[in-house]
């Protein structure tokens, strides 16, 4: 049985507003139309957070978006010195801030850095101002190269900067020009993932011209061989660092309990009898600030319990995203499985190549980690099962 007092715990805090909404985001984000009321919105973080809080110690905290650096140093001061009155921090705490070239300037790196953010993360996307354009970006490649070396300045020596690939008329040439510029930057940690066209966005309704899935392939392909010349270690599906990777995403693909706060912010935990549960937030922020709902959080729009039929499923789709995979253990300490539970599905995956028979991990085979949607395919609940709880696929 999943035990919490052995599963690391991780806050995720959502700040919802954007000066602009991009065209290919599917978040919880909203246009910041007018003043923004920080120390309000703050309050209820804080009134969230106690509400969900089971005195296990933070191993990370992830400020994230919209776009967070729209908020003062001030305010998130006054947010990380109220979580640290209310909760334990590991002493070795990641406290992670997401910000857009656009929104910054130097001071305010310098007193995010005071205020106790030691990670930044920059939505950069591309370098290329006719992909900047097309991505709806309000930054341009000089502001973005600045942001960089802003937060340089400011003295963070751990700079992770999102870029996206496979976009509107992109060629090989051209993904590769944004990664050697990242690298030239002289950043630890790029996101680099692909452009997808997800459902209720202007591109969804709208959609640009991608390159093919031939292109595609090419261009990740190309991508992976440039980043690993210079000196990149991929850790995870659109994860590569040459410092140490992001311990806050690290804590949810090894299938540890994170904290939701904020509208619409996500959280899964485990509780005392060894349940684990998934909670979601009011999605609007107007709605999340009359904090008006019925459950013991006010602020919780819905719960489930994962129920054991979708934990295999749910704990593979995350742990195989890392190359390395989890140590086995991690199953029977962190859902309600043991090994023998899954292994008819891993000796099948065995069998085809696409996992590793290591005694100590579960892990893909490089083949199953370029396939890992056919190898998750394998944890899927079998239709009865899923006719019998009402679970459709």
């Amino acid at each position: 049985m999943a035990d919490p007092a052995r599963i690391p715990l991780a806050l995720y805090v959502h700040i919802p507003w954007c000066l602009r909404k991009c065209p290919y985001c599917d978040f919880n984000s909203h246009e910041s139309r007018k003043p923004l009321d920080e120390t309000r919105y703050v309050h209820h973080l804080l009134a969230d957070f106690i509400a969900d809080y089971d005195d296990r110690p933070l191993h990370s905290i992830f400020i994230g978006g919209g776009t967070p650096s729209l908020f003062s140093a001030q305010s998130i001061a006054a947010l990380l010195d109220g979580l640290a009155a209310r909760a334990t921090f590991a002493p070795d705490i990641e406290i992670t801030l997401e910000a857009n070239p656009g929104s910054f300037e130097r001071e305010k790196f310098c007193a995010y850095r005071a205020a106790g953010i030691n990670r930044l993360s920059l939505g950069i996307q591309s370098f290329a101002p006719a992909h900047l354009r097309s991505l709806g970006r309000i930054h341009d490649a000089d502001e973005a190269h600045r942001a960089i070396v802003a937060a340089r300045e400011a003295g963070f020596s751990r700079v992770n900067i999102d870029l996206m690939f496979a976009l509107p008329g992109q060629t090989v040439a051209g993904a590769l020009a944004d990664l050697e510029r990242a690298v030239a930057c002289q950043v630890e940690h790029i996101s680099w993932y692909q452009l997808t066209l997800e459902p209720n966005t202007p591109f969804y309704t709208h959609p640009p011209k991608l390159p093919s899935s031939e292109e595609q392939e090419d261009i990740h392909l190309a991508g992976c061989e440039r980043l690993a010349t210079n000196g990149f270690h991929q850790y995870e599906t659109s994860a590569w660092t040459r410092g140490q990777p992001s311990a806050h995403n690290l804590n949810y693909w090894q299938f540890g309990d994170y904290i939701g706060i904020g509208a619409g912010a996500h959280g899964k935990r485990t509780d005392r009898r060894g349940n684990l549960l998934r909670s979601s937030k009011y999605r609007s922020p107007i709605v999340y600030q009359q904090a008006g709902g019925r459950k013991k959080n006010p602020y919780q729009e819905a719960e489930r319990a994962i129920d054991k039929v979708d934990q295999a499923f749910e704990f593979m789709m995350n742990a195989l995203r890392l190359k390395t995979g989890v140590a086995k253990n991690l199953l029977p300490e962190r859902t309600a499985l043991c090994a023998a539970d899954i292994r008819a599905q891993w000796t099948a995956l065995a069998l085809k190549g696409l996992v590793e028979e290591d005694p100590a991990r579960y892990r893909t085979s490089e083949r199953g980690f370029a396939l890992l949607n056919d190898v998750l395919e394998a944890f899927l609940p079998q239709p009865e099962e899923s006719v019998r709880r009402g679970w459709r696929r």
